[in-house]
């Protein structure tokens, strides 16, 4: 399953569904989130197996908590979002208070509530990766090229299918990071699509703000 799909299919629909009635946040703006999100996720995710240690660490974390069950089992969701916290504080680190604002400021959903929504994505994100890691037979020096594949086939789809919003802002969260201009993801993806930039790019059209505008504000 390509991240792609994971974004228009039935798991994002269950998972948006179940972030709507729980904090009133409508469906659309949850899969923007998670639509800018897992390539974030995936980013620093990929930066960090490049240590062999956190390498390790990952592998391990895949192998005995994420075999992709999740992606099934929308009952998860709400009874693994303290899980997902841990999650988020392990991957964002010191970058997670600024990753929040971000993407608060940029899909609408209020900072008292960007964090609790994330924590519900993020085992289901790493429910992804443990599937794709368990598909493709990959241990823990493999997993820089597996994150690093599943971000360049989730661009190039993108950027091949161009009928499903979804795709363009895809495309443009995946074609800020593809740089990797500072080696860190915040810059290369927030930074660049999202970051200081931001209101420049919406006065002059076709930055990520005009994309989640139009897929926000037309449905």
């Amino acid at each position: 399953m390509s991240l792609l799909d994971l974004l228009t299919g039935n798991t994002s629909n269950q998972v948006a569904e179940k972030a709507e009635n729980k904090f009133g946040i409508s469906r659309n703006q949850i899969i923007a989130l998670l639509a800018v999100a897992a390539p974030l996720i995936i980013s620093y995710l990929r930066n960090k197996s490049q240590d062999a240690k956190e390498a390790e660490a990952l592998n391990n974390a895949l192998d005995k908590d994420h075999d992709g069950s999740i992606l099934n089992d929308s009952s998860q969701l709400e009874a693994r979002e303290s899980e997902g916290g841990s999650i988020l504080n392990h991957i964002f680190g010191g970058d997670k208070q600024n990753v929040e604002n971000q993407l608060s400021q940029n899909t609408g959903i209020s900072i008292d509530k960007i964090g609790p929504v994330l924590a519900m994505l993020a085992p289901v994100i790493m429910g992804y990766i443990g599937k794709e890691k368990q598909q493709n037979n990959v241990g823990a020096g493999g997993l820089g090229d597996l994150l690093g594949g599943i971000l360049g086939n989730a661009s190039s789809q993108a950027q091949t299918q161009q009928s499903n919003p979804l795709n363009d802002i895809l495309g443009s969260v995946l074609g800020g990071g593809q740089s990797q201009s500072s080696g860190n993801p915040l810059n290369d993806i927030l930074g660049s699509v999202l970051g200081g930039g931001n209101n420049q790019q919406k006065q002059q059209g076709g930055g990520l703000g005009d994309i989640l505008g139009s897929f926000l504000g037309g449905k």
